[in-house]
């Protein structure tokens, strides 16, 4: 009988130095998009400004590379929470709208997402949707914080779910989690946004996680559109999303998909990133 041994979690010093590219490219697609994203473009725009800046940076759309699915971006607008398609839709004033992307660098990944929401259009929803991804982004940070003392990776989960609680009446969406990330964009443990029985596994130098709490102005319930892809609120809340990828390393953690490491986020909450050694 042949025994096939699962893949570990945990990640050798070196193959965690290896993820320190690709979270960085996929820093710098998101932040080309930050630059053109602006009411009167459409989605397919920025998925071009994505893909140019990976593939001008060495690396892959590692979008790209999931069955089925040949965009560099998820674009998701208003009451869509995840996976929303890239295509002809114009953006509009006053729209909340989340942007995923991922890059591959010599088969190592990385996965990160923010919300915007675009000037102009009704101020007072507009104020109600950035209130949505302050929360959201908040809960991201706390997340992420929260990993730098975990004993055990459903900590993080805890701590996302109070930090959403503490500012209001907010739905955490439970169908959609984090996930592992290394050769794989996806892979092994799953990261919850919310408190789940048990400890999970244990965070210890080599774990490498990305963190994306996705939050509702609404309903938790969603359903998938027709092109099987966008999943949006049943009741047409808005909905907001962030995501980083992390690093657990010996001597603390480092954000691989920010260019200060997650300094800025974390110094807040008096945590300290560490460059991976």
């Amino acid at each position: 009988m042949v025994r096939f041994r699962k893949p570990s979690i945990y990640k050798s010093p070196e193959e965690l130095r290896a993820m320190v590219r690709p979270g960085l490219l996929t820093a710098q697609a998101l932040d080309a998009v930050r630059a053109s994203i602006r009411p009167g473009v459409t989605t397919a725009e920025l998925d071009a400004v994505a893909e140019q800046t990976i593939r001008d940076g060495g690396g892959i759309p590692n979008f790209q590379l999931v069955p089925g699915y040949r965009h560099t971006l998820c674009v998701s607008v208003n009451d869509e929470i995840v996976h929303g398609i890239p295509g002809d839709r114009v953006l509009q004033p006053g729209d909340i709208v989340s942007v995923d992307a991922g890059a591959e660098v010599d088969g190592w990944n990385g996965d990160s997402a923010f919300t915007v929401v675009l000037p102009g259009g009704d101020a007072h929803r507009a104020a109600a949707r950035q209130r949505l991804s302050d929360t959201t982004e908040r809960a991201l940070w706390h997340g992420i914080a929260a990993l730098a003392t975990a004993k055990h990776l459903h900590d993080v989960g805890a701590a996302v779910e109070d930090a959403i609680e503490e500012t209001g009446d907010w739905g955490i969406v439970e169908d959609f989690t984090g996930h592992g990330i290394g050769r794989s964009m996806h892979e092994d443990p799953p990261v919850y946004n919310h408190r789940v029985r048990g400890g999970g596994p244990a965070v210890k130098p080599g774990l490498v996680v990305a963190i994306e709490p996705m939050v509702t102005a609404g309903t938790i319930d969603s359903s998938t559109d027709a092109d099987e892809w966008t999943v949006r609120t049943l009741d047409g809340s808005d909905a907001a999303h962030w995501e980083h990828s992390v690093a657990v390393h010996a001597d603390g953690i480092w954000v691989t998909t920010a260019a200060d490491g997650g300094a800025a986020g974390l110094a807040p909450l008096g945590v300290t990133p560490v460059p991976i050694p």
